[in-house]
């Protein structure tokens, strides 16, 4: 019987797995391709992200994940299965397995439960949650179990988790409902605006990986897109620029700033000495965003660094918390279910 530690990040625009002893096995797209007229699954994952946009009436691309918690839980489940399908070459040989999977700092209860619930549905024997900014934290090889003060911002799809983490818990922490999503949507209304051209998701999320910057002083890069001019109705090209993606982010940016310096505000002094001295690290696909790591230096006068594999720390984060359930139920760092029904934290 085959049995194995599962980590997984549940993202908003991605979901990584980690299994113990491999590393992470798999990145996928949050996304699930459905024929409405049959209910047919048709693809899941990138075969399914290609899909977006593309589309006939019949075919919908569903993204079961919003704000960094389930939206559409049967997709969710339907994608999780799959996923777990593909890196274990069978369902049928996973019964016995454990698996922790990261959740937003500020999720509900109810929503922790539908997660715990999809994990079990796809056959875990005992499922585990960790908060996300902590499974950051462990996954950035951050000392979190000792007493002193860690920051960590986890920029991720739908959410942006900012904390403090001391003695394997979280002192203080503010759940975001900004990340990359947020910067997408800002760029395909800022193109609306300002040239009058209907942009499709990807092609936003293309601009903000190739060009994006939050900074209107960085060295500026052009890139060229395609949409729909909306004036004449008719496919147009134009030429943007890395400053009208800076513009076109600002609020988004501006909003986790913020989220940034209200933690800091409540930081108890001690720690907050702390993070001055150890610095901010930044975690999550958001992190790579070009010139924010300055622009928090420039902000709030604290080291900023952006971690190593930081898109990838909470999977590493969650499969590395499996090791240390015992300790990490002590700290009441996560919620657990087996199939016996669910224990809360």
């Amino acid at each position: 019987m085959w049995s194995k530690d599962i980590g997984i990040d549940l993202g908003t625009a991605t979901v990584i797995v980690f299994i113990k002893g491999k590393g992470v096995v798999l990145r996928e797209p949050s996304v699930v391709a459905l024929d409405q007229n049959t209910g047919k699954i048709l693809s899941v994952g990138e075969d399914a992200k290609v899909m977006i946009g593309r589309t006939p009436e019949n075919v919908v691309a569903i993204r079961p994940l919003r704000d960094g918690v389930i939206a559409d839980y049967t997709m969710t489940e339907v994608m999780l299965r799959e996923f777990i399908k593909k890196v274990t070459s069978g369902l049928e040989r996973i019964v016995r397995h454990r698996v922790m999977i990261g959740v937003p700092a500020g999720a509900t209860d109810v929503e922790r439960r539908a997660v715990l619930e999809a994990a079990l549905e796809v056959g875990a024997k005992e499922a585990y949650l960790i908060e996300e900014p902590m499974a950051a934290a462990i996954g950035a090889n951050m000392p979190v179990g000792e007493p002193v003060g860690n920051m960590v911002v986890d920029i991720g799809g739908g959410t942006t988790d900012v904390a403090i983490v001391s003695l394997g818990g979280l002192v203080v922490f503010e759940s975001l409902r900004v990340g990359g999503d947020k910067f997408d949507e800002a760029i395909i209304r800022y193109m609306r605006r300002q040239y009058n051209l209907a942009i499709g998701e990807q092609t936003a999320e293309d601009l903000k990986k190739t060009i994006g910057s939050c900074r209107e002083r960085a060295p500026e890069k052009t890139m060229d897109i395609r949409g729909r001019d909306l004036v004449q109705g008719l496919p147009r090209q134009i030429t943007v620029s890395s400053l009208d993606v800076a513009k076109a982010i600002e609020e988004p940016v501006g909003a986790i700033i913020a989220g940034i310096k209200r933690v800091l505000e409540k930081t108890p002094p001690e720690l907050a000495a702390d993070v001055i001295d150890r610095g901010i690290i930044l975690t999550g696909g958001g992190a790579y965003l070009n010139g924010l790591d300055q622009l928090i230096i420039e902000e709030t006068e604290i080291n900023a660094v952006v971690a190593e594999s930081a898109s990838e720390c909470v999977a590493l984060g969650t499969g590395i918390a499996l090791e240390s359930i015992d300790k990490l139920k002590e700290t009441g760092a996560i919620y657990s279910a087996t199939r016996r029904g669910y224990k809360g934290r």
